[in-house]
């Protein structure tokens, strides 16, 4: 006859093969991860800077992973109907998105239409690369360096125009940003993008503009535009003549970024194989070259790394938004 005794080993020793065979389950399936294609989420269209380091970035991976990883375009609503497509999708690592900040961070507290929350409903996987804001002034605006532009912004507060890109991106968050730490305002004027934005600013209709680094270097070294600061730590590299933005504002240092998430519930060790094969990808020099082609450089970060660095984003720019008074549309 069995015991009470007995009974409660036999319950123990059930549960204890039952958790062994579940582990083993759990390793099994992230030593042989991945075992089918890989999806990797774009929220904006074939040739923008998104999809081109996606498939910079999927090429390597399928040849790393020796299994094939494509890109899957789904533009609209600033993001949204990528994360949304990405959110409601298993959370198993065979689905990716790759976003930038403004898609990641920005847009649920820009757009009432946003249902998402990066937190809740992702988790993060890697940072990717970085690309720091350039400050730029148009030939006729009288503009020298940065300095100068405070000096007139706090002269005449909400009168020195700085255009930016779209509303709610990163350069025009910047430029929030830039009045906020001087203690003075200055007058936004948001364009429908970037090649509108350029040829305004280039003709003086806007004395000041600010963008990321790719789309004006050109126009600097061509004369065209005289840039005033970047908001990087540091010199970039060719770019070193270009004064630092925090030397004349203490703590303007942004970045524009990109990242890749997943679903909310991702097997831990499914996304820190993610997170270990885009460290690799990023060691490679052919593709930090190809970074550098489009303004943006290499930031590889472990995977809680990557977790605090986006919660930190969201923080910022949740602060910069509230004190603009900006409101969701």
């Amino acid at each position: 006859m069995l015991t009470i005794g007995d009974n409660m080993k036999r319950r123990a020793y059930l549960g204890f093969f039952l958790l062994t065979g579940l582990a083993a389950t759990t390793i099994t399936h992230a030593a042989a991860y991945p075992e089918k294609i890989v999806r990797i989420l774009v929220p904006s269209i074939a040739g923008s800077a998104p999809d081109i380091i996606a498939r910079q970035v999927a090429e390597r991976l399928t040849a790393s992973w020796k299994q094939q990883v494509i890109v899957e375009n789904k533009p609209g609503g600033n993001g949204i109907v990528a994360m949304n497509a990405l959110r409601q999708s298993p959370p198993d690592g065979y689905t990716l998105g790759l976003f930038h900040a403004a898609a990641a961070v920005i847009t649920p507290m820009m757009y009432k239409e946003a249902k998402f929350d990066i937190q809740r409903d992702t988790d993060v996987a890697s940072t990717l690369a970085y690309t720091p804001m350039m400050f730029v002034a148009g030939p006729k605006s009288g503009y020298q360096s940065l300095a100068d532009v405070l000096k007139a912004g706090k002269a005449t507060p909400d009168t020195v125009a700085i255009g930016s890109p779209n509303r709610g991106s990163v350069p025009h968050l910047t430029a929030e940003m830039l009045g906020q730490l001087q203690n003075t305002t200055f007058r936004q004027v948001n364009f429908s993008g970037t090649t509108q934005a350029l040829q305004a600013v280039v003709n003086g209709d806007v004395p000041v503009y600010v963008d990321g680094i790719a789309p004006l270097v050109p126009l600097v070294r061509a004369g065209r535009l005289k840039a005033l600061a970047v908001t990087s730590d540091t010199a970039l590299p060719g770019l070193q003549s270009i004064p630092l933005a925090k030397e004349a504002a203490p703590g303007l240092t942004v970045k524009g970024w990109f990242a890749l998430f997943s679903p909310k519930g991702t097997p831990t060790a499914v996304l820190d194989e993610v997170n270990s094969a885009v460290s690799r990808t990023l060691e490679q020099a052919a593709f930090v070259g190809r970074l550098k082609d489009l303004g943006t450089y290499p930031m590889a970060l472990g995977r809680e790394a990557s977790v605090r660095f986006v919660q930190d984003e969201k923080a910022r720019w949740e602060r910069v938004i509230k004190e603009a008074g900006v409101k969701p549309e």
